[in-house]
C-alpha cells in the first residue's frame, strides 16, 4: 500500500464531495503501442489498495494558537463559509512549520499543486485499477466519473435531471476536452481508470481516529 497525492479541478472536487464521482481517469505517459486485454503497465505506479490524498486549490485564511484556518475554493460561493473552509492543527504542533510566501502575503489562492499533505480534506482509497483507451468508457462510468449529462443537439450540458435527456458519455467527452485540450478526446489514448471510495478526511487523521 503506498500514498500518493493526486489533482482534482473545483466541479470534480465537488463532485467527489457530492459522492458523484468515483471514478477517475488519467493518461498513460508515455503512451504504449498496444496492450492486451487485462495486462497492467511497468509504469502504472497506483494499486488496488492505494491511498490518494486529493491535492485542490486552497489558501490560508487565518492562523491561531494551534491551528491555520484552510479556506477552499471549489465550494466559494456556494455553501455557507463555515463548510468551505476547515480549522487544522499546525504539522506536528509547529506553528512556524507553514509560512506564507511573499509578496503575494498569507490570504490569496494557491494552485492545488501547491497543496501540502497535511491541508488536504479527501482520502480516496483506490479499488479496482483498470488499463483501457479512452473511448472504452460507459455510460455507467462516465457517471460514476461525475460527468454532466450532453445532449449533442442543443449541445448544453447540465447536472443531472431525470426529465432531461442527454448523455453522460458524451458529458465527459466534453470534460475531458476541456481538461485536455481540443481533440483529446478523439485521440482515443490509453488510460488508467482507478475505481475508489470517498474519505471525507485527512490522510493522516484516518490512522489517528482509527487508533
Amino acid at each position: 500500500m503506498a500514498d500518493r497525492p493526486i489533482l482534482f479541478s473545483g466541479p470534480m472536487v465537488r463532485a467527489l464531495l457530492d459522492g458523484r464521482k468515483t471514478q477517475t481517469r488519467r493518461m498513460l505517459k508515455p503512451q504504449p503501442d498496444d496492450i492486451l486485454e487485462g495486462q497492467i503497465p511497468r509504469q502504472l505506479r497506483t494499486a488496488i489498495g492505494d491511498r490518494l490524498w486529493v491535492k485542490e486549490t486552497w489558501r490560508a485564511h487565518g492562523w491561531h494558537s494551534d491551528c491555520v484556518e484552510i479556506a477552499y475554493a471549489a465550494q466559494r460561493g456556494l455553501v455557507g463559509w463555515s463548510e468551505q473552509h476547515a480549522q487544522i492543527r499546525y504539522p506536528d504542533g509547529d506553528r512556524n512549520a507553514f509560512k506564507y510566501y511573499a509578496p503575494k502575503g498569507p490570504d490569496f489562492w494557491r494552485p492545488s499543486l501547491f497543496m501540502p499533505r497535511w491541508a488536504s480534506r479527501l482520502t480516496l482509497i483506490v479499488t479496482d485499477v483498470r488499463v483501457e483507451q479512452l473511448q472504452d468508457i460507459r455510460e455507467e462510468d462516465a457517471i460514476a466519473e461525475g460527468a454532466d449529462q450532453y445532449s449533442s443537439s442543443t449541445k448544453l450540458s447540465r447536472a443531472f435531471n431525470p426529465d432531461w435527456k442527454g448523455i453522460y458519455r458524451e458529458g465527459y467527452a466534453e470534460l475531458w476536452n476541456a481538461i485536455n485540450g481540443a481533440g483529446s478526446w478523439e485521440a482515443n489514448p490509453w488510460v488508467a481508470a482507478y475505481t475508489f471510495t470517498v474519505i471525507k478526511q485527512n490522510i493522516d487523521q484516518i490512522e489517528k481516529v482509527a487508533a
